[in-house]
């Protein structure tokens, strides 16, 4: 018998609280169907107007916007012309995505694990990893010359930029910037402390997402930003078969009908249906952010007396993005497991997720590179006890009255020392 079936949940949901709800204003829909009236529905005028707002709101010089954040990190690493059999520092506890655009290309993703608190990749391990690369410690028949590193901010809380760019310049690293959770997101670093905003001169390229559960959103759509020229041009030339005119200057009577294919491109362009929406998220992006981070204060207020929660921590000088709320179960102090928690969770009508399964968890990495779990002893342990709840803008104060009541309830009920079965506490697995 296992110990949720020990003590069973006899409470019934009161509510349905879903994990994300898109922040959509009647503004948005008039403007996408003022694109849909136009007569012009891919990549044109919108798309050029979105990139040149969202360059200026980041600080960035060129702005390409692009069909995902995936497809912004694999034009990135194509501009930067990584090689097969390369290698790129890559966080273990990330999506997909960060690691699977250096594959892409034919190069080594290597793994690094995460910092304890923030969840950010571990430069300390990243030193360790090339070292083991060096010697020869890790990929067997594999020697893969390290060329650069694609650092995540996760959850939206930036990693240190200053600690990045002492690191990648000390080993000749390029730094492309996995900011799929960071929009808005700022920090404050340097002598002057200035406030920076993630994607402003932050790497080589900075790459966006504007998935439809991130702080914007386009539906589907992602954005590379870059103070080099030249990286600008590769990306947006490749974003469209590698044309050397794009389908606007083509068909608007503004270019030539001609064109010429000038590299063997990939199809990323965004349409002016997604922009057109991106324009009016992008209006509102800052207030979207003030609500989560509100909401996030709330949790933090709300749920710290919890002892069987660990919840994120407080960083200064940052500006958080609240992408994420990441909560850490104190799997010591209760008599269920992560999986069990959600489950939980789950029949009382609250929607979580979690993020991440670390990379070198996946059958792909393991087979092929031969990652083992001890390698990765944090990312390891802390994936097991990690939630990420609710949180979105728009979302009703009972409705995370509620979340925090279930919470509550959950680990009341589930606490080692409050779970009696043959006269003693049930002990924790």
């Amino acid at each position: 018998m296992t110990r949720t079936e020990e003590a069973p949940v006899d409470r019934k949901p009161t509510m349905a609280v879903p994990f994300f709800r898109p922040s959509i204003t009647e503004a948005e829909i008039e403007q996408v169907a003022e694109c849909l009236r136009s007569g012009w529905l891919t990549t044109g005028p919108r798309v050029r107007a979105f990139e040149q707002r969202f360059a200026e709101f980041v600080g960035a010089k060129n702005a390409i916007a692009v069909t995902s954040c995936t497809a912004a990190l694999h034009l990135a690493v194509e501009a930067l012309n990584l090689h097969a059999g390369q290698g790129v520092l890559v966080p273990t506890l990330t999506f997909a995505a960060t690691a699977e655009v250096v594959r892409y290309q034919g190069a080594v993703p290597i793994l690094v694990d995460c910092d304890p608190a923030s969840l950010n990749m571990d430069l300390a391990d990243a030193e360790r990893k090339l070292q083991a690369v060096c010697s020869g410690d890790i990929f067997q028949g594999l020697d893969p010359h390290t060329v650069g590193m694609i650092p995540v901010h996760v959850g939206g809380l930036m990693m240190d930029l200053g600690r990045i760019d002492a690191f990648a310049r000390r080993h000749g690293l390029w730094v492309v910037e996995d900011a799929a959770h960071a929009v808005p997101a700022a920090y404050r670093a340097g002598p002057a402390h200035h406030w920076r905003r993630c994607g402003g001169n932050t790497a080589a390229v900075s790459c966006f997402s504007f998935y439809s559960n991130k702080p914007m959103t386009t539906g589907e759509g992602g954005m590379a930003t870059t103070d080099h020229d030249e990286l600008a041009q590769r990306i947006r030339r490749m974003s469209l078969h590698g044309l050397s005119h794009d389908a606007w200057d083509r068909y608007s009577g503004n270019g030539s009908w001609d064109y010429r294919i000038v590299a063997p491109g990939f199809k990323y362009n965004l349409t002016d249906i997604a922009a057109s929406l991106g324009l009016n998220q992008l209006e509102r992006a800052e207030a979207m952010r003030r609500d989560r981070q509100t909401l996030a204060e709330n949790y933090l207020r709300d749920l710290a007396s919890v002892d069987e929660i660990e919840l994120p921590p407080r960083v200064p000088d940052r500006v958080h993005a609240w992408h994420l709320f990441p909560i850490r179960l104190r799997l010591n102090r209760l008599a269920v497991d992560r999986d069990a928690f959600l489950e939980l969770l789950r029949r009382r009508g609250v929607a979580c997720s979690v993020h991440w399964r670390p990379l070198h968890l996946h059958p792909y990495y393991q087979e092929a590179f031969g990652w083992k779990e001890q390698d990765f002893p944090v990312a390891t342990a802390e994936w097991q006890r990690l939630i990420s709840l609710p949180l979105f803008p728009g979302m009703r104060e009972e409705e995370q009255a509620y979340v925090v009541l279930v919470l509550r309830d959950l680990c009341r009920r589930y606490g080692v020392q409050k779970i009696v079965t043959t006269g003693r506490p049930t002990q924790p697995r």
